[in-house]
């Protein structure tokens, strides 16, 4: 075991955990932030994405020890009452059926709006591969995407 320093949006947590843990379950049992999911345990479907340096990773392949130090933000960290554009949109598409997947493709679709304001469907494929939901959302999921898109942009032009 040994002593890690994890900053999960923004706050500070110190974990006692072996190197190997994945940083899945340091969220989950040692921070005690849930909204993260476990689906496959091998990064194939997408339901443990969280932001590593704002980037979107798959937290259940991601040893702590890598982790550590890094700028964590999980689906807690977009906000604390769904006023996240993202979640907005989500929402007012009425995107999940059983929401398992849904914290993995909301953090994948957040990184995505965050590089490519304006995605065309194929950057919307591209960016939400490999991201599964075995309920078949997909087309709301797009739809929510462009949704979160025109919101966002229309913030940003009120500015």
């Amino acid at each position: 075991m040994a002593s890690y320093t994890l900053k999960i949006n923004s706050k500070t947590y110190t974990v006692e955990a072996d190197p190997k843990m994945p940083l899945l379950w340091a969220i989950r049992d040692l921070a005690g932030l849930t909204g993260t999911k476990y689906g496959c345990g091998i990064a194939q479907c997408g339901a443990c994405t969280v932001h590593m340096g704002g980037q979107p990773v798959r937290s259940c392949s991601i040893p702590v020890s890598v982790a550590a130090g890094k700028d964590l933000t999980t689906i807690e960290g977009l906000s604390a009452d769904n006023t996240h554009p993202v979640q907005q949109a989500w929402i007012k598409e009425q995107v999940p059926q059983c929401g398992y997947c849904q914290s993995g493709q909301i953090m994948a679709a957040t990184a995505l709006l965050k590089k490519t304001p304006n995605p065309t469907d194929k950057d919307i494929d591209t960016a939400m591969q490999g991201h599964i939901c075995r309920c078949g959302t997909y087309p709301r999921i797009r739809k929510a995407i462009k949704t979160a898109s025109q919101i966002m942009n229309q913030k940003a032009s009120a500015k």
